[in-house]
């Protein structure tokens, strides 16, 4: 399928100074056959970067500033709004203020490159008042909200969706200045403000702020990576549809309150990371921009490309410099205007795929440079990288992506995309596989090493166990695989039976393996934690349109009568260990042993050594690992009581290795551990 770039003219690229290879070629030499592809991808992304820069006389971020000259300014002299829609034949600016009528004093100007504006006294327009733009086209018309628009509406009543003008006489200011993001190592809460509380409603920005925040810090965590800002028009979308993309969901509360609840994460020590979609858009015309000005691709793609075909929404066409620019102010936007400390782009692979990645196995490195790849895509989000990062350089940003594309996260210099991070998606995969394929005495310590650790040296992972895409109803969190409906019945106190028992064992010993073997970060699910007992459903017909599934029940790891506080008791003490180690994502993961047959497992990281066993019925006594000589504390253990385990082995023992002739010039010995079935237990050697 031919690209844009193939079928309009260009300036001529700029030629990229030649190297015997290109970084991630060197680092990875399997990819030498490709080298011409990616060499070709990232020559594309200087020649965009050029072009849209002027040849470098200005910066990027010079570029990405649409939002400061669309849509709706308060100046000195009054309003100024401004509006991109090159097929519309006339515009009119209508609301409360002129009873939503057409009118010549509220009529826009045509003014250059499809451009539109209108400016009014002061007096013409006031906080708080709704309007639309009325949009004329030859053969139609609409209502349509302004592509910029940062307040967004809905009325109790009609449901209908307006913009808001939004300029209090008091705006927010932020208390927190030059706020730099803890990443070593990186320790993110996923989460969604509307459901982020107990009662049955949407919860606000202001109810998270000071009832979340908190939560999250007292458990370890040094981000959040926040669902569903921008505005959608159905709240079950989880906010994957996204209408107005400049203006933070009104459901949650006004501007100034996300505002204030950014600056209060950034002074509890936490970064806020945006789950952003520029992957796609919500088809809605009225609400959106599916058809903004009777062109429905003046945003989206051509023909059989402009559709999504499964997500039933519409695909961005990045060839255009005006869509670009339309999406890098939005990076932009979010960063100055909220101070969000960067973004977790969601949907990459429907990005970088013609296909969207739909029906491909990517089986071998050929997949991902056969000549299916969206290279105006991969330029954009190339560009989206390099500007995020030129705007703040401390700024994050994770790529959602299943292929595996080579690349993705590796600085740009090197060939690479420019992600600081990509999630590490075959992780909770491959524990839904195991936990549903095989008995307990199938698990294979070396298959779980295998997969916790297999990644691109050169490219940071973002490791789980499980997101929110485990929590939506029609699947279900590794809670709910391994007890079940005895959550229901036996999660109190005393009345643990089997299924609980190993449930709460397994749910420790996963979550320790996932984390311990990190190289980026590491990311869990509001209220996974502790092992939430219910999936989400967001209101809707099926429901009876309730929010009792689209919640989180904090009083039940409150309560300490029931289980769930000893998951989430585990949890924060997993965290507390792992940021014993200063910038533990980066000290080896150093194998010690494995045993498929014991179910043992044991790495080291630094001064910490990681023991498992994966057995449901077989405890060792004396099991012995070759280990640096000196004496180890027990820092953790999932068996102790304190999180729900039987407390078989006495953690205030000290262990010291005994010597053996064959290891001692390497400085080595014996280490023998008592190890209960279904059990893991951190260690850490002393200083000498």
């Amino acid at each position: 399928m031919a690209t844009k770039k193939e079928t309009k003219a260009a300036p001529a690229r700029k030629a990229a100074p030649q190297v015997k290879h290109i970084g991630i070629v060197q680092n990875d030499p399997w990819l030498e056959p490709f080298e011409g592809a990616i060499r070709g991808r990232h020559d594309h992304a200087v020649w965009k970067l050029n072009e849209l820069t002027n040849g470098g006389k200005q910066t990027l971020s010079d570029f990405a500033s649409g939002y400061l000259y669309f849509g709706l300014h308060k100046t000195s002299r009054g309003w100024v709004l401004r509006e991109w829609a090159p097929n519309a034949t006339d515009i009119y600016l209508v609301g409360d203020f002129n009873g939503w009528q057409e009118q010549d004093e509220y009529k826009m100007t045509r003014i250059d490159n499809g451009n539109w504006e209108i400016k009014l006294k002061a007096s013409q327009m006031h906080h708080g008042d709704l309007y639309k733009l009325k949009v004329k086209w030859n053969g139609g018309e609409g209502e349509r909200i302004p592509s910029y628009a940062r307040r967004v509406v809905q009325d109790d009543n009609t449901k209908i969706f307006s913009a808001q003008v939004w300029a209090p006489a008091q705006t927010y200011e932020f208390k927190k200045k030059n706020f730099k993001p803890d990443t070593n190592p990186l320790l993110i809460y996923e989460c969604h403000i509307g459901m982020g509380q107990d009662a049955e409603k949407v919860g606000t920005y202001i109810e998270f702020k000071d009832n979340i925040l908190p939560r999250i810090k007292k458990d370890g965590y040094n981000a959040i990576q926040v669902m569903a800002i921008a505005e959608h028009p159905y709240y079950g979308s989880f906010g994957y549809h996204v209408s107005n993309f400049f203006a933070p969901s009104s459901r949650f509360g006004t501007p100034e309150e996300l505002k204030e609840l950014i600056d209060k994460a950034h002074e509890m020590g936490i970064a806020v990371i945006m789950d952003i979609v520029h992957s796609h858009a919500v088809k809605n015309e009225i609400e959106g921009l599916g058809n903004f000005a009777g062109d429905g691709c003046q945003y989206f793609m051509q023909g059989g490309r402009r559709e999504h075909p499964a997500w039933d929404s519409l695909c961005f066409d990045y060839g255009k410099n005006e869509v670009i620019h339309y999406l890098l102010s939005n990076c932009k936007y979010w960063l100055e205007e909220f101070k969000f400390d960067g973004f977790r782009f969601d949907g990459v692979t429907s990005m970088l795929y013609y296909s969207h990645g739909l029906g491909e196995a990517f089986g071998g490195y050929g997949d991902y440079y056969n000549g299916h790849e969206d290279d105006e895509a991969i330029a954009y989000l190339t560009l989206a990288n390099l500007l995020i990062h030129e705007v703040n350089p401390k700024a994050i940003t994770i790529a959602e992506e299943v292929s595996g594309m080579p690349g993705l996260a590796a600085p740009f210099k090197d060939g690479g995309y420019g992600f600081d991070y990509r999630m590490a998606m075959n992780i909770p995969d491959y524990w839904i596989k195991t936990i549903k394929e095989l008995k307990d005495e199938d698990w294979k310590p070396s298959s779980m090493f295998w997969e916790t650790t297999n990644r691109r040296q050169d490219e940071k992972t973002i490791s789980y166990a499980e997101s929110h895409d485990q929590a939506l109803v029609g699947d279900k969190t590794i809670i709910f695989r391994l007890i079940d409906a005895d959550m229901y019945w036996h999660f109190k106190k005393g009345d643990e039976n089997f299924m609980v028992n190993r449930g709460i064992a397994l749910h420790k010993m996963i979550r320790l393996l996932t984390a311990s073997t990190i190289n980026g970060g590491y990311l869990n699910f509001m209220g996974n934690e502790f092992g939430h007992p219910e999936w989400i459903d967001f209101p809707r017909e099926g429901n009876g349109w309730g929010y009792k599934y689209a919640r989180r029940q904090w009083s039940l790891v409150d309560n300490k009568e029931l289980c769930y506080h000893y998951l989430g008791d585990f949890d924060e003490a997993m965290l507390k260990v792992i940021k014993t180690v200063k910038n533990f994502q980066k000290t080896p993961v150093v194998e010690v042993w494995h045993n498929d047959g014991d179910q043992i497992l044991a790495f080291s990281r630094g001064d910490l050594l990681f023991v498992f066993n994966f057995s449901p019925s077989r405890s060792y006594t004396d099991y012995g690992f070759i280990v640096p000589q000196g004496s180890y504390d027990v820092v953790l253990n999932t068996d102790n009581k304190l999180y729900g385990g039987n407390d078989l082995a006495d953690d205030s023992v000290r262990h010291f290795t005994n010597y053996d002739p064959i290891y001692e010039k390497d400085g080595k010995g014996w280490l023998k551990l008592y190890i209960p079935a279904r059990s893991a237990v951190v260690l850490r050697k002393n200083a000498e």
